[in-house]
């Protein structure tokens, strides 16, 4: 009954919203305001530093937060046996996502590895891999990191730093094949790193990107010098980084031509925080949308969180870094230029990117159906990664599943069958937990099937919407003090910069500004003629 009646509710809250942009607004708040209360809200006090609450458990950033307090569940199966809950069965295909494109999880990818970044590095050469998985190594906000760098040692190595008039606030770049894209990480060769991101004693200024040292010097030719170990991670990945590389070397040189006095300093900052919010415009108008089962379209309106109680600082979370694993989401094999290639094959290497340009990549991802997300659908080239998050989240004493339910005010599961009708799946997790109460969180968030017009499974849905909105709309760069005052706000984006932003709303606007190549060919995170019902 609670279901319909939400339902109900939402369809006509879509129906007013297109009353007046007045009335959009204010359901917006509504559906926001709902969403975002679905749990606790920030500062949370536990972390992963300790047990216990402490002055430096809640200050120290470099670990993650906790949404509930650390769990020990006795006997837990070993990671290995959980990591096989989400093999594609022998003989079986991977199953297609209605909704979803390619494009999606490249997207989701993009914005999370910029902030939920688990401590985990490499150096080229060095066998050895350093982490902790307790930690992180995140700015812990929406700030295209991935892009900018995540230290100013970072920014600095990736700025042209150059008054000249056509450099002035850009982010350096080569052109390949016509096109700009980022300059290259390695030399001709990929043997030796290039000189211009290398530090006075010989280190690199960049985070190495991780799993370097699986890659060949063929591979490593294509990799781009970006500001994240995650960039380069694979070629639909390294798309997103470049347009919007290509954005704000656009939008630099339109701001630097109408304030000829400006320096190249206060042409990069006004061009990042434009390119940063145009960013989080895509988050919630395109993303969440697309994430979204409801008939509701949520606008990204930064005076929703204005007055919330929920609007705190950001501090990524244990659990938010483990329910972002969406592998299942990959195919196995993806098409690019009319080519099938293995998707193992796709990692850390740009090659197909830089063979046949930012365009034909955005609309080969859109053209390409993501697989559903689920258990039992992850491609094998992807199940270590699986594994390596069934031991995070062990390693971390994560709570169960069940109590999860509880926080986030979700009918709690009392056997089995409540988390998926799926009889085979059942019996899988009965006989590795025994109880439903034990069944340990990640595992658990895929088990229960896709909601009927979404993407995701249920528990993962409200989280994701959370998290969403509690982060992208409390970004500083929205404040009232910011973006709600008229005078701050046109110093800070520039009318340039303004303009831009009330023109973006999904990747294809940014694209058509960035590709004279587009002629009408279709980029989305939703399928070309999807609609809701139609599954």
């Amino acid at each position: 009954m609670q279901s319909a009646l939400l339902k109900f509710a939402y369809r006509i809250g879509a129906l007013l919203a297109k009353l007046s942009p007045g009335v959009a607004l204010w359901v917006n708040r509504l559906a926001i305001g709902r969403l975002v209360t679905k749990t606790r809200n920030r500062p949370h006090p536990w972390s992963t530093l300790s047990d216990h609450v402490s002055w430096r458990g809640l200050t120290d950033r470099s670990y993650s937060a906790r949404n509930l307090p650390a769990y020990d569940i006795p006997d837990l199966p070993e990671p290995e046996r959980v990591g096989d809950l989400f093999r594609v069965p022998d003989g079986q295909e991977q199953r297609l996502c209605p909704k979803s494109t390619c494009l999606f999880p490249a997207f989701a990818q993009y914005l999370t590895d910029g902030f939920i970044r688990t401590m985990i590095s490499n150096e080229f050469g060095v066998d050895e891999d350093i982490e902790d998985r307790r930690r992180n190594t995140s700015n812990h906000e929406i700030d295209l990191c991935p892009l900018y760098g995540r230290t100013i040692g970072q920014q600095v190595a990736l700025r042209t730093m150059s008054e000249h008039p056509d450099e002035r606030g850009k982010l350096k770049s080569e052109m390949h094949g016509g096109e700009e894209y980022p300059l290259r990480l390695f030399q001709p060769g990929g043997e030796q790193y290039n000189p211009e991101f290398l530090g006075p004693d010989g280190k690199p200024l960049l985070d190495t990107p991780l799993g370097i040292n699986k890659t060949t010097p063929e591979m490593r030719e294509t990799l781009f010098a970006v500001g994240g170990d995650r960039a380069n991670a694979a070629p639909q990945v390294s798309m997103i980084n470049t347009l919007f590389l290509r954005e704000h070397n656009r939008l630099a040189g339109e701001i630097a031509v109408s304030n000829p006095g400006w320096s190249d300093q206060r042409i990069f900052d006004a061009t990042r925080a434009s390119v940063t919010v145009m960013f989080i415009k895509i988050v919630v108008e395109e993303y969440i949308n697309h994430i979204n089962s409801t008939p509701l379209k949520l606008i990204a309106d930064p005076s929703a969180a204005w007055k919330g109680k929920w609007n705190r600082a950001n501090w990524i979370t244990a659990e938010f870094s483990l329910l972002y694993r969406w592998h299942s989401l990959i195919p196995t094999t993806m098409r690019w230029a009319s080519e099938t290639l293995p998707g193992g094959l796709l990692r850390l290497n740009n090659k197909v990117l830089l063979d046949h340009g930012l365009t034909n990549a955005f609309a080969d991802m859109s053209d390409n159906r993501a697989t559903e997300l689920g258990l039992h659908n992850t491609a094998n080239f992807l199940i270590e990664v699986e594994v390596a998050a069934v031991r995070q989240a062990q390693q971390n004493r994560i709570a169960p599943f069940v109590l999860y339910q509880d926080a986030f005010r979700d009918r709690r599961a009392r056997d089995f069958s409540d988390i998926t009708p799926d009889v085979t799946i059942q019996n899988e997790l009965k006989a590795l937990y025994g109880s439903v109460d034990r069944l340990e969180f990640y595992p658990g968030l895929f088990a229960q099937p896709r909601t009927p017009d979404g993407p995701l499974p249920p528990l993962l849905q409200t989280m994701v919407a959370v998290d969403a909105f509690s982060q992208a709309l409390t970004n500083p760069l929205l404040s009232e003090h910011v973006w709600g005052d008229p005078i701050t706000k046109r110093g800070t984006f520039t009318p340039e910069g303004i303009r831009a932003i009330e023109h973006t709303s999904t990747l294809a606007d940014v694209l058509a500004r960035n590709a004279s190549d587009l002629r009408g060919r279709f980029v989305g995170m939703t399928r070309q003629g999807w609609k809701p019902g139609g599954e």
